[in-house]
């Protein structure tokens, strides 16, 4: 059982102790720490922000209480019940909020559920905004409103067709190029509120669905972080219906994979490539994705003309970089798409109009598209920690340990290696440490991989 306080909200599981899980008491603490920041820094009579929640089990209990600790602070809410993470992210500034709170915890299993906030601009709050957060959530002095100036909630359950319908508007979305192709497309949404969203905007674009997990009850039938191992199910179904590819997003829809007509994986690394290769081909222009992202984004810019740039990983990291360098296309290799010109952050949606778009345009099934990219291979693996291990003091070893190759400690440590590269870092999310390898063969990026966590286990003594 375990709660964690971040700069990117709070997260925790379900039930157990007052400080020690994501309690009832804990989740009225944080959302009070939350509107009282608001309040602080503000002007206003009166803010409003935009609430919405993933379909996992304990989103409506989280729901009611966040919104009506809320209301008890005096803030209006804008509530979108059902939604995703992007969708709440377009909701904010379209609504002139004042912030907003997701309700997910992503790709976390539904033992699960967190607290995401966000700014005025629908994007997540930075790390000194954070701080204060947690700050005030300790502090515990709260300041509600008296009863004749309580919050109001609004509903309005419509704003994932609005999200589709921003999406549909962008110029790089040749909604009639997708239309006349007919696509056929496998869709896998782990039973939460993708399963609306995604079949809905493929719809629009003319394409013929099957759902796979596509209902929205909170019961992940497998473990909802989109990878290989995870997916055998809609693999094979992509085979059996002949289908021209898989989506598959997580529980709050900021990360997508995909799958090709062949039934292998595209390779979540490689949505962020196949879709920046589109955009920089329309727009060319610098891109961004974190230190664990695959070189083959560095690639395909260069063969573009742009320039690529890595920044620490988290989301709040990457749109900082994008904006620092204008970049027209950024984000993250867990899936994780950044579209400026729609909003910074994470967006399946948009991601997956952009590369329906790029397939429309050639004359390629997907695995030949894969196959054009520059071939890299990722090994993702994690070590579980426990309370007494001291992580920065491991990591300072490791990076001691290879103090001849080249090494960044922007985030964790990163080790390059000629042709192939490492990543080793404490999780914001999770009490793990995460290793990233990248080679060119799956051999050698599994092997790499193992090697670390042997020396890692070494120095942990564990």
């Amino acid at each position: 059982m375990t709660l964690i306080k971040s700069i990117s909200g709070i997260r925790g599981t379900i039930g157990g102790k007052v400080g020690d899980n994501l309690t009832p008491i804990d989740a009225v603490k944080f959302a009070s720490a939350y509107g009282t920041f608001l309040k602080k820094n503000s002007n206003k009579e009166k803010l409003t922000v935009v609430i919405g929640r993933d379909a996992r089990i304990s989103g409506p209990m989280i729901h009611n209480l966040v919104t009506h600790t809320l209301i008890g602070l005096g803030i209006d809410v804008i509530d979108l019940g059902l939604s995703t993470t992007p969708t709440v992210e377009v909701a904010v500034p379209l609504e002139k909020a004042d912030g907003g709170i997701i309700l997910t915890a992503s790709h976390n299993p539904k033992q699960w559920n967190a607290l995401k906030l966000l700014n005025a601009k629908g994007e997540f709050l930075n790390g000194e905004e954070g701080a204060l957060i947690i700050e005030l959530a300790e502090k515990e002095t709260y300041d509600f409103a008296d009863v004749d100036s309580l919050g109001t909630i609004t509903p309005k359950e419509g704003y994932m067709d609005i999200h589709i319908d921003e999406v549909l508007k962008l110029k790089l979305v040749d909604v009639e190029a997708i239309k006349k192709r007919k696509f056929k497309v496998v869709v896998d949404a782990v039973n939460s509120s993708g399963g609306i969203i995604v079949p809905a905007l493929l719809e629009r674009l003319g394409v013929e669905v099957v759902k796979l997990y596509c209902e929205p009850n909170g019961h992940f039938p497998h473990n909802p972080e989109p990878l290989k191992e995870h997916l055998t199910d809609i693999c094979e179904l992509v085979k059996k219906e002949k289908a021209d590819f898989g989506v598959v997003v997580d529980p709050d829809v900021d990360r997508l994979a995909f799958i090709s007509n062949d039934g292998e994986m595209f390779g979540e690394e490689y949505t962020l490539v196949a879709v920046a290769d589109y955009v920089l081909s329309q727009t060319p222009g610098n891109t961004v994705s974190n230190l664990s992202s695959s070189r083959a984004l560095r690639d395909v810019t260069k063969a573009r003309g742009g320039q690529y740039a890595a920044s620490a990983v988290g989301e709040v990291n990457v749109v900082a970089l994008m904006k620092e360098t204008s970049a027209v296309i950024g984000g993250e290799g867990n899936g994780g798409i950044i579209y400026p010109e729609i909003h910074y952050g994470r967006d399946s949606i948009v991601g997956v109009a952009l590369f329906l778009t790029h397939l429309a345009k050639m004359d390629k099934t997907v695995a030949e598209l894969r196959a054009s990219y520059p071939s890299y291979f990722m090994s993702k693996n994690k070590i579980e920690l426990t309370p007494k291990l001291n992580v920065d003091m491991i990591l300072e070893q490791i990076a001691e340990n290879y103090s001849n190759q080249e090494i960044s400690t922007v985030d964790g440590v990163k080790i390059d290696f000629p042709t192939s590269w490492v990543h080793l870092r404490k999780s914001n999310t999770e009490p793990i440490i995460r290793i990233y390898t990248e080679a060119p063969t799956q051999e050698d990026a599994d092997g790499l991989a193992m090697r670390m966590m042997e020396e890692l286990k070494v120095i942990a003594g564990i």
